[in-house]
């Protein structure tokens, strides 16, 4: 018994179900302390900060009056479940938070039972939750669903379908609006002015204050005088508010409630709960509440690990070159001064692509177009329309989510669009929903698209300038969450790179055509400085191998790859992203077609999905760094088995 007394209140939490006899009172201390262990566990681990803390007390009142797991709670982009992990039996894994074999930073269905949904990208969480009440239905069950819908998800076109087909079904469905008035930057657009003017509008909040007070006062003999008055109130809510918008959609409205208020959040969920039809709870939250560095910041959206929880400031301030996000928004900005013409688009990740130095540069040639990255694409296509060249920067794992847009709007019409996709290959601390491993197998598809990889800095400015010189149809390149290799110049001091054109940058030196000791590899972008160092390893075991940098990776160099057939029997394909339809897959048809006789393997990464661990570590793992692409052109081809070749490590 005194050790439980001694324990904190967070820690003698193991489920929800410890959350239902617990006083207001004790909620709140749950609230201040799960913020207070938030700052300090992701200021060591790192993680998507602003958001949990944005709906700490929303998170402790939606666990207090719903049974979960039977209800289902499902939450709209991962990073608001950091405090829905700490009440659902993870509080004492928190530490392992995005580490190797740890918690995951999103929604994970594997990971626990309470993780209805995984969630990952954002505007999810009402066609998944209604899906979740049809199925419900369908199975005779009766449960509650409870979908979250938050930090910026309702600028994504997702969300809108998904409220009007639930909204037209009269099914028993809540969802919370989560109102922090930001996604990872401010949110944009119309939607964002009108929720935004429902919470500040004082007229209808003196009228709604004044019929409460009616209401109120009214004597028992008048008690019947509610009923109008009530439906009056309706009718003034419907004239002054925004919220008929929902209620338009079909969703009862309530709201809007201050997020942080657990009295009035737990309040307003009990009487809604009981209710039935589709409803939707309007909250106003602060993201990155008590983050002593500053609230409502987009810098702040997420923390790497190394920081001071009292400051937010990096303890250790890395001396490496700058990544190649920050490397491109200079490059953008420093392109920009020279072709005016030149416009950038990002869906709602100013900072994450490193147009936020574009936007300061250039505000009235910037958009940040929210989370919606079809329109972003198709945008861009009909600004393309008009002679301006717009550079769409979208990471690679959200531009999936505008594939038919890439095909139908942009590519079939063969329009200027140049797209930079940032976190292109393995992202390290994030996990398998961010990866950017399929965009060399997807566009590699897009008939007349132009696909390129850059092997350092000082490359993706080149090829960013290629692209925007480029005028027959769609450019894209890829780069990854990473420092460059190099020091990066000024734009101005950087040529565009020929069109079509590879680059070899170590030949081998044997000519006796011995299959034993020779072997090509074609590198792609990242893996080209891995291959150079992988070549010296096999140098040092007697076998000679020439390397190629692949940088254009459609339309290939086809002068270069007839000399590399021609000169040797093994060929290695190393790229950072998936084998399947990849670049060696493609290399390989058209090298069999050329000589048959030619032996190509394809290295890269396997059918499946990569769980988080550090970059460096993943890339170990998948055989992508120097000593693990040796080992693989060794294993493959058999070189210097018959000298017994040793490969040291480097």
């Amino acid at each position: 018994m005194n050790n439980t007394q001694d324990m904190s209140i967070l820690d003698r939490i193991y489920s929800p179900a410890d959350l239902k006899p617990m006083t207001r009172d004790e909620l709140r201390a749950v609230a201040d302390e799960m913020r207070v262990r938030l700052i300090e566990t992701c200021s060591r681990t790192g993680g998507h900060i602003g958001a949990g803390l944005g709906v700490v007390e929303l998170t402790v009142a939606l666990h207090a009056v719903f049974d979960a797991p039977r209800d289902r709670i499902v939450w709209d982009v991962g990073h608001q479940g950091y405090p829905h992990k700490f009440l659902t039996g993870r509080a004492d894994k928190f530490e392992t938070l995005r580490q190797e074999n740890g918690l995951s930073g999103f929604l994970k269905r594997t990971e626990s039972e309470y993780d209805t949904f995984g969630a990952g990208h954002a505007g999810t969480a009402i066609s998944a939750g209604y899906g979740m009440a049809v199925a419900r239905d369908l199975n005779g069950e009766d449960f509650k669903v409870v979908s979250i819908l938050g930090d910026g998800a309702l600028t994504c076109g997702l969300a809108y379908e998904g409220l009007n087909n639930a909204g037209a079904s009269e099914r028993d469905f809540i969802v919370i609006l989560n109102d922090n008035e930001m996604s990872i930057a401010p949110n944009v657009g119309a939607m964002s002015k009108y929720l935004t003017s429902i919470q500040r509008n004082p007229l209808y909040n003196r009228v709604r204050s004044a019929i409460g007070a009616v209401i109120d006062a009214a004597p028992g003999p008048l008690a019947g005088v509610g009923t109008l008055v009530r439906k009056w109130e309706e009718s003034v809510k419907t004239f002054f508010t925004p919220g008929v918008l929902f209620e338009e959609l079909g969703f009862r409205y309530f709201g809007p409630i201050d997020g942080h208020d657990i009295d009035a959040l737990m309040d307003t969920f009990a009487a809604v709960r009981d209710m039935s039809g589709p409803r939707l709870i309007h909250c106003i939250t602060q993201k990155g509440k008590g983050f002593p560095a500053g609230e409502h910041i987009e810098k702040w959206h997420a923390l790497p690990p190394g920081h001071d929880p009292a400051t937010g400031k990096q303890r250790k301030v890395s001396s490496a070159n700058s990544a190649y996000t920050a490397a491109f928004g200079q490059g953008l900005v420093e392109l920009a001064n020279e072709n005016p013409r030149l416009v950038a688009i990002t869906g709602a990740m100013p900072s994450g692509t490193g147009t936020a130095a574009f936007a300061k540069a250039y505000p009235e040639r910037f958009f940040d177009v929210g989370i919606a990255e079809g329109h972003a694409v198709t945008f861009a296509a009909g600004l393309a329309t008009g002679g301006i060249r717009p550079v769409c920067a979208i990471y690679s794992t959200f531009l999936q989510r505008a594939y038919d847009n890439v095909i139908h709007d942009v590519a079939i019409q063969h329009l200027p669009v140049v797209f930079a996709m940032d976190r292109a290959g393995v992202v390290g601390e994030d996990g398998p929903t961010h990866m950017g491993l399929y965009d060399i197998a997807y566009m590699l598809a897009v008939p007349g698209m132009v696909v390129t990889a850059p092997k350092n800095g000082r490359e993706m400015i080149a090829l960013l300038r290629s692209g925007l010189e480029y005028d027959k149809g769609p450019f894209c390149l890829r780069y990854p969450r990473d420092a460059t290799p190099d020091t990066v110049p000024a734009a101005s001091d950087i040529e565009a790179v020929p069109h079509a054109s590879w680059e070899v940058l170590r030949r081998g030196v044997s000519a006796s055509r011995d299959a034993d000791k020779e072997v090509a590899i074609l590198a792609v972008g990242t893996m080209v400085l891995p291959s150079l160092a992988a070549a010296d390893i096999l140098a040092d075991g007697g076998v000679s191998a020439t390397v190629v940098n692949c940088r254009y990776l459609k339309p290939y160099d086809a002068r270069v790859l007839a000399e590399i057939v021609g000169d040797h029997r093994n060929i290695l394909v190393v790229e950072e992203g998936t084998v399947v339809n990849g670049f060696g897959a493609r290399m390989a048809a058209v090298i069999a077609e050329m000589d048959s006789s030619v032996r190509v393997v394809a290295h890269g990464v396997p059918d499946d999905f990569v769980d988080q661990a550090p970059r460096a570590k993943q890339l170990a793992l998948l055989g992508l760094d120097p000593r693990g692409i040796a080992h693989r052109a060794s294993d493959a081809f058999g070189l210097g088995s018959s000298r017994g070749t040793h490969l040291r490590a480097v």
